[in-house]
């Protein structure tokens, strides 16, 4: 990766956010996503599987809010079922289960959330 080091510095705020890892294009795996860069392989990107995704995501909006989701409002936690949906969350398997966990409601609650959104 050396010699590419303004490319993987632009990269790895995105390899980050996903919850991805970075690593020498030579230890790529048959999964991995090798960036090339003018001809070069610069780096090999290890996505995260989708469940491990969904914890990285909710550990993102948690930094971001400040607090933990659970000491959120009702309005609030209704507003992270939005974005949560709107990124597939719910499409992982046990996802309403993990979010329902992370905001401190119930599945029910996580569900009525996502059903209140499709009657609006």
């Amino acid at each position: 990766m050396t010699g590419h080091d303004p490319f993987v510095a632009a990269v790895k705020p995105l390899v980050d956010a996903m919850g991805g890892q970075m690593l020498p294009p030579d230890r790529a795996g048959p999964d991995d996503v090798v960036l090339t860069w003018q001809g070069v392989d610069v780096v090999a990107v290890r996505l995260p599987q989708l469940a491990d995704s969904l914890d990285h995501i909710l550990a993102a909006m948690e930094r971001k809010q400040g607090r933990p989701l659970a000491d959120l409002d009702r309005k609030a936690k209704q507003e992270v079922v939005r974005a949560l949906e709107v990124r597939g969350a719910f499409s992982v398997r046990h996802g309403v289960e993990t979010v329902a966990g992370a905001l401190g409601v119930s599945r029910f609650t996580v569900y009525n959330y996502l059903n209140r959104e499709k009657n609006t």
